[in-house]
């Protein structure tokens, strides 16, 4: 017997909840998340085999996510009591780069993660992560209209 639903939950669902949050904001990745994860408890018996589920259930969020999509954009009004300072120009700089690019840098420059763990569960090569994100950064560099910074 392989590992429980239960504890899939809590060290996978982290992930897959950031990884959709990070796609489509706060709300719809967060719906997205828990409908990805009520569609694993559904199918536990053929997720549980599989050599990527969390991989598999990020799809499975886009798919719930795309049907919920909200034409408003994905990042709700920042709340300034609770955000830390940023360039004001940021989130309308995030807001116009594509979900692929979007993620990558949330994921790796805003929730830490590795490249590796971000090709794992988006089902990408190592070496596309890194394009998004080069391509994104350049995007960004050039809307905040800032020199690359080492």
């Amino acid at each position: 017997m392989g590992v429980t639903f239960d504890s899939f939950v809590e060290t996978a669902g982290p992930r897959l909840r950031a990884a959709l949050v990070a796609a489509y904001g706060i709300e719809t990745g967060q719906e997205s998340a828990a409908e990805a994860l009520a569609y694993a408890w559904e199918h536990w018996e053929r997720v549980e085999r599989m050599d990527n589920p969390v991989g598999y259930l990020y799809r499975v969020g886009q798919t719930a996510a795309r049907r919920s999509r909200r034409p408003h954009g994905f990042l709700p009004p920042p709340d300034s009591e609770e955000q830390p300072e940023v360039e004001p120009r940021l989130l309308p700089a995030l807001a116009v780069l594509s979900d692929s690019q979007r993620v990558a840098v949330l994921m790796v420059h805003g929730y830490g993660w590795p490249i590796a763990s971000v090709a794992d569960v988006l089902e990408v090569s190592v070496s596309t992560v890194r394009t998004h994100l080069s391509r994104a950064m350049a995007r960004l560099q050039a809307a905040l209209e800032v020199d690359r910074v080492d």
